[in-house]
């Protein structure tokens, strides 16, 4: 799988672009704040929906102007597709192959996409919202219609969450009755999820182990085991039990106050929580094996890995890890963004040159 193709108009600060991108390994290269980020961001607009930076959707448009149009060709073994995206203030639309969606979520797993990005640190010490995305995000691209659990879970939380504020600690018969029901909801769509996320962690556990070792310094001495555990407490007991035990909580405190929305993903090292316990260097490896190994478990579900966005990365490793990474990504398309010299030794099949916005140069190694 490889994006052979990509135009932009009106994406953030590109007027236009119009590029060529072999498979294999792609350079992006420029100073800050010329562009380099919105171009992967783009290529992840058209495999996710969504900006990898988190930004809303009207962020994307170029100052000035109501739309923005992301084009592009991807080629996957000998079927290749042309995905268009228009982004604006109002509903976000789609085209594949010149036919238009009613639903955009129909593009989901044309283009997979693994990103690498310098606030993937978070990922080991941030809050388990981070990881939680992170678990997430892997259940979609091994298989699309997860995305459609994800949002009626997100749908019935909501509802839920107003409910519960709403009625209060003095919820009368109608309001316990409305509760009812989306407790049951909660229950079905809450177990389901975790059971997917715990499984998918169990097969996340080796892989990031391995590719952890891989990242690190075994110079002075063996590196740390690495652990995940995804085991929320309320999995033993049942979500419907424990709903029903702490309902006058919830009704007080105006929240939902347990379900897979509150879980957390666990990596230790050495049994010991990394987020706490680990020097920084050991979480920014983590990091990256984290992302390593969803890449591997990905192309081993789909057949096909997923193609590489590396977001400025390179600025925030050292050497030996920057030589590392790129040693060890599996054969994909890597699109690589930096301000700075790739390590030696690495060769690209092509680089970009982005200015103002602008790819003002673009040279192809030879053949």
């Amino acid at each position: 799988m490889h994006v052979a193709r990509l135009w932009l108009t009106a994406v953030r600060n590109h007027v236009a672009a119009d590029v060529e991108l072999p498979d294999g390994l792609v350079v992006v290269i420029g100073d800050n704040g010329q562009g380099k980020t919105n171009l992967l961001e783009a290529v992840g607009v058209c495999a996710t929906l969504s900006s990898f930076r988190g930004a809303p959707t009207e962020a994307l448009v170029r100052d000035g102007v109501d739309r923005a149009i992301v084009r592009a060709e991807v080629v996957e073994q000998t079927r290749r597709s042309l995905i268009e995206i228009e982004l604006g203030s109002g509903r976000t639309r789609a085209q594949l192959n010149r036919q238009p969606l009613q639903r955009t979520r129909e593009l989901l797993g044309l283009l997979r996409v693994t990103v690498f990005g310098p606030d993937d640190l978070e990922l080991v010490k941030g809050s388990p919202t981070g990881r939680r995305r992170y678990l997430d995000d892997l259940l979609v691209a091994c298989q699309p219609r997860n995305d459609e659990l994800r949002r009626s879970l997100d749908r019935v939380l909501k509802q839920r969450s107003t409910l519960l504020k709403q009625a209060g600690p003095r919820a009368d018969d109608d309001a316990l009755t409305t509760l009812d029901v989306w407790d049951a909801q909660l229950v079905e769509l809450g177990t389901e999820l975790a059971r997917r996320r715990a499984a998918i962690t169990a097969e996340l556990g080796p892989r990031v182990a391995r590719a952890y070792r891989s990242l690190v310094d075994d110079r002075t001495g063996p590196p740390p085991e690495v652990g995940l555990t995804y085991a929320p407490d309320w999995l033993e007991e049942g979500l419907a039990e424990v709903l029903a035990r702490i309902r006058r909580d919830e009704l007080r405190r105006g929240v939902s106050l347990v379900g897979p929305h509150r879980d957390d993903l666990d990596i230790d090292l050495d049994a010991m929580p990394s987020r706490t316990h680990a020097s920084q260097g050991e979480q920014r490896s983590l990091a990256l094996a984290l992302r390593l190994a969803g890449h591997e478990l990905v192309g081993e579900r789909t057949g096909t890995p997923p193609v590489v966005l590396l977001d400025d990365v390179l600025s925030e490793l050292d050497p030996r890890r920057s030589r590392a990474l790129l040693s060890h990504l599996p054969d994909a398309q890597v699109l690589l963004s930096t301000a700075g010299p790739i390590p030696e030794g690495i060769a690209p099949a092509a680089t970009l040159r982005i200015d103002g916005g602008r790819v003002v140069e673009r040279s192809v190694a030879a053949a």
